[in-house]
């Protein structure tokens, strides 16, 4: 195999590896727990579910618009899997609610804010959509959902934030 096509092969092998890795597919489905591990890497977030078995958590990026959630048995095979970042999701998500019910239903934000005199945090997840939006939760200082809503992140501001307004 000469220079170039070599070349060549090895980028590609290394971008489909890279793909592969950033969510799951339907080959994954049916796979043993050591199998999924081995393609996927490490979840940040083990959460059992209670029927038995076990959701594996994947939030992707630091400004990632994706979170996956993977569903494993009892005998440790893949299930299926979900991207969790999406508007029906959110608006599951309701005042009342405590933090861990929120995570088992979207996952870890990534952006989090302390609001002024220790009253809390405001969880912020970017997600696909045709409109420059987020979710954000507001919790209580007691880790309670307070209020959701969509908002403006900062790239999508005018000015200092984010695109310039001239």
């Amino acid at each position: 195999m000469n220079a170039p096509t070599w070349l060549a092969t090895s980028i590609l092998s290394f971008l489909t590896a890279a793909c592969a890795s950033y969510s799951p597919n339907v080959h994954l489905v049916g796979l043993s727990k050591e199998d999924v591990l081995g393609r996927m890497g490490q979840p940040e977030q083990k959460i059992p579910k209670a029927e038995g078995g076990t959701f594996w958590v994947y939030p992707r990026g630091p400004q990632g618009h994706h979170t996956y959630f993977l569903s494993f048995d009892t005998a440790r095979r893949l299930l299926a899997y979900e991207q969790v970042l999406s508007r029906e999701n959110f608006l599951l998500i309701s005042p009342g609610m405590t933090q861990p019910e929120v995570e088992r239903r979207i996952g870890p934000s990534k952006v989090r804010e302390s609001l002024a005199r220790q009253r809390g945090e405001v969880h912020s997840y970017r997600y696909e959509s045709p409109f420059c939006d987020w979710f954000q939760v507001e919790y209580t200082a007691e880790k309670v959902v307070r209020s959701t809503g969509f908002g403006v992140p900062p790239e999508c501001r005018g000015g200092e934030w984010g695109l310039s307004t001239q």
